[in-house]
């Protein structure tokens, strides 16, 4: 536990921000100085992107990463199943950016996040490449394809638990060459430890 107030990076003007947003972002920010984290910037002036995250080796990470979303009152789409969307919980879903995901469309998960990002004048779509708590060898290349058909950048965001860090590396542009840029995202990401596992 730590009372010294979080650091919190200088919010860039293209970045998707949520609207009379001033209570959850102090929420958000009490709930990382308790837990002792900061956010270690800068953070990308992007107006779309697909955000990724990594190490995800925890039920912590949820937590911290929302409380990290609320401090910065930021608005990001995350794709959840259409089952959980029922009242009162789709309320609440759809209030942390959860949009949800029609199995039986013939578009699939990905086309689902390309409309979804090219029919938006400002969207950051948030997913786990892991697609798992336990350590992988394997990330899901779902969202490298994503972000080449909807013709925008990835950033990479981290897990640091070590100094309670969670923080965003420099922008990614996808080349067309999958492996490459899977190769690539990995060996970046190799430096920064989850609570449970690396992303090595």
């Amino acid at each position: 536990m730590s009372n010294t107030p979080p650091t919190v990076p200088v919010i860039p003007a293209a970045m998707p921000q949520r609207k009379n947003a001033a209570f959850s972002r102090w929420l958000g920010r009490s709930i990382l100085r308790l837990g002792g984290w900061h956010i270690r910037g800068p953070i990308p002036d992007l107006a779309k992107a697909v955000v990724i995250a990594a190490p995800h080796s925890s039920n912590w990470d949820g937590l911290w990463g929302l409380a990290a979303k609320m401090a910065l009152g930021l608005e990001a789409r995350i794709l959840g199943k259409d089952k959980l969307f029922w009242w009162p919980l789709s309320v609440l879903l759809r209030r942390l950016g959860v949009v949800p995901l029609d199995r039986s469309s013939p578009q699939g998960t990905v086309g689902q996040a390309v409309a979804m990002i090219r029919d938006s004048e400002q969207v950051w779509y948030a997913l786990a490449p892991e697609g798992t708590r336990k350590q992988v060898t394997e990330w899901k290349g779902g969202f490298l394809k994503i972000a080449r058909m909807a013709d925008v950048p990835v950033i990479p965001a981290y897990f640091h638990y070590p100094e309670r860090v969670i923080g965003f590396g420099p922008v990614f542009h996808t080349s067309g060459d999958d492996v490459a840029d899977m190769a690539a995202i990995r060996q970046w990401y190799r430096q920064w430890q989850g609570k449970n596992h690396s992303s090595s």
